[in-house]
């Protein structure tokens, strides 16, 4: 068996397949993301995991892309974690930027991106992978991101930035401080997780012109940033993964055709396109029925 397993920092989705590519089962674990995650945490989080574990001895493959996952050292860190619980498995893992360039890839060339708990984008030509920015994670950049919208929404919150009607609704859903935020942010691990968990929010008040603004602000940035960049951009579709390009896909297309790019399409999770992709362009089922 095979499992297919795309992660962000937030959530994974695996995916185990037979011999004949047929789903035997899926499940969905927290993220694994090397730069916060070590291997003895994905080792103990996966070996908890007790609806995969009759599979655990007859995985032969994992296809594991994930989040931080960018160059050998952390590849290493996520490698070593998955081989301690799939121990008869030849384990392969990259970077979710890959994931979402092979799932959003119908045979032409692309720029793909990623809109969830972080930010990202690369071309895809069907045969290389380029990125031409780097990312700069929840810090520094993630523009359009789950974090991106939830830091936007904490600060202006705290600053008694918001409109009156969202202060308040904001106070009655979290009853949070900026005490506890503070705690959150600088002293507890996880930060980025914990500023995208407000994006729910601006998801819940979608329709409100001040989170349409926002949102729109923050793909306008991105696209600025992480679109623009490519010498291909007014050639190629411009694709999208994640929860928030999701969520806010009419803004989105807006703010694509605003910067003068062709919007192609957006899907939410990679891993069912993804299988996909593995089953007819990489042959993976001739991995198995080799062993």
């Amino acid at each position: 068996m095979i499992f297919i397993a795309e992660s962000g920092s937030t959530k994974c989705d695996w995916v185990l397949i037979n011999r004949d590519g047929e789903e035997v089962g899926r499940w969905n674990t927290m993220g694994f993301n090397p730069y916060f995650h070590s291997s003895d945490l994905i080792r103990h989080k996966l070996s908890q995991e007790r609806g995969m574990r009759p599979y655990l001895d007859q995985v032969l493959k994992v296809w594991f892309y994930g989040a931080g996952c960018s160059t050998p050292e952390l590849q290493s860190i996520v490698v070593d974690g998955l081989q301690q619980v799939f121990t008869n498995a030849d384990i392969n893992v990259d970077h979710d930027l890959n994931a979402a360039a092979y799932a959003l890839y119908d045979g032409r060339p692309e720029i793909a991106c990623i809109l969830g708990t972080g930010s990202n984008s690369c071309y895809f030509d069907g045969y290389n992978v380029r990125e031409e920015v780097p990312a700069l994670a929840y810090v520094l950049g993630d523009e359009g991101s789950a974090s991106w919208i939830g830091k936007r929404l904490v600060a202006d919150y705290l600053y008694k930035r918001l409109p009156s009607d969202l202060a308040c609704a904001f106070e009655d859903t979290y009853r949070t401080s900026k005490d506890e935020v503070i705690q959150r942010v600088y002293n507890e691990p996880h930060a980025n997780v914990y500023l995208a968990s407000f994006s729910r929010f601006a998801g819940d008040h979608a329709g409100h012109s001040w989170i349409r603004a926002m949102v729109a602000n923050g793909f306008a940035k991105f696209i600025d940033i992480h679109v623009r960049c490519f010498e291909e951009a007014h050639d190629a579709e411009v694709n999208f993964v994640g929860s928030v390009a999701k969520q806010f896909e009419d803004i989105l297309k807006t703010e694509v055709k605003k910067a003068g790019f062709t919007y192609g399409r957006t899907q939410a999770k990679p891993v069912n396109l993804l299988v996909k992709y593995h089953i007819e362009r990489l042959r993976v089922l001739e991995d198995l029925k080799k062993v």
